[in-house]
């Protein structure tokens, strides 16, 4: 069974720096190109960050570009999202997804573009 566990959020002060993890279980990562998306309370699910199966290509948000860098270790079967910079708006729940294809695509940002699902992280940055 195909599953994605994220885990690393938490509290941190603006500023600062978080490293989420995306481990994978019950398949290989190597064909798949995994995505980060987060979701503050009241908003819509939004791309953060792209990554292909290779590695090789990311893509990004504007709202995160310089802040944040996705990277993979397929060997680890996982994939990381460090997060530095931190603002009060990065504040929301981070989810990692697979698809199963090795580029990320021009749809890398929306929802529909993958079809499986972590549970999520919680990222809260205050004050």
């Amino acid at each position: 069974q195909l599953q994605l566990v994220e885990s690393g959020g938490g509290l941190v002060q603006p500023g600062g720096s978080l490293r989420l993890s995306c481990a994978a279980s019950g398949f290989t990562l190597d064909y798949y190109a995994i995505g980060w998306f987060r979701q503050a309370p009241g908003k819509e699910r939004e791309g953060v960050s792209c990554v292909s199966s290779s590695g090789f290509s990311t893509n990004y948000a504007d709202s995160v570009k310089g802040r944040f860098t996705i990277s993979r270790d397929n060997a680890k079967n996982t994939v990381y999202l460090q997060m530095n910079s931190l603002k009060p708006e990065d504040t929301a729940v981070y989810y990692c997804a697979a698809v199963r294809r090795p580029s990320c695509g021009n749809t890398w940002s929306l929802r529909r573009s993958f079809g499986s699902w972590g549970q999520g992280t919680q990222v809260t940055v205050f004050s």
